[in-house]
């Protein structure tokens, strides 16, 4: 909430919610108050959720985890946090994250510079429009490689992804 000071004020529980399957967000702070510098989005994790692996080619992660067990890759650094645990990814870096404990976890990320927290607006925007349809998979739709594209962001399946979700038991990437 904006108080006509240039102060922004979010209370708990309040933010832009975005339904993502396992893996939600909600955007606390966005990028247009503050010039596009950062913007600062909470993310659930359900157990046994994932991220797909991916790199960014213009934003820096920097993740803060407040409940449960988070694991993070990022290129050759593999760590699980618990609360009070921080960790930065850094653009060009090939990165995942994963609940890798039994009960639901989240983080704080603060991203920088700001903009991709609409990202994942936009996302579970495309992921509601392609619900129901029979065909090719949202990875291998048009309109998530566009989407991709303008983010500067790129997926990949690394070989480290498969012993990740081995040993934490997880279900596979969110998307």
């Amino acid at each position: 909430m904006d108080h006509g000071t240039g102060v922004a004020v979010v209370g708990p529980g309040e933010g832009e919610e975005v339904p993502l399957p396992g893996f939600g967000a909600v955007v606390k702070l966005r990028s247009r108050r503050d010039g596009a510098e950062v913007a600062i989005v909470e993310h659930p994790f359900a157990v046994g959720t994932i991220t797909t692996p991916h790199r960014h080619t213009r934003e820096d992660e920097h993740s803060i985890v407040l409940a449960g067990e988070i694991g993070f890759r990022s290129d050759d650094t593999e760590v699980v946090l618990g609360p009070g645990g921080y960790i930065t990814k850094p653009r060009g870096q090939m990165h995942a994250m994963w609940n890798a404990g039994r009960e639901p976890g989240r983080i704080i990320e603060v991203i920088t510079p700001g903009g991709f927290e609409n990202y994942f607006r936009e996302l579970s925007e495309l992921m509601t429009a392609q619900a129901g349809h029979t065909g090719p998979g949202l990875r291998e739709a048009p309109e998530f490689a566009e989407l991709a594209a303008k983010y500067g962001l790129t997926y990949g399946a690394p070989d480290w992804l498969d012993d990740i979700v081995v040993r934490y038991g997880l279900n596979g990437p969110t998307h």
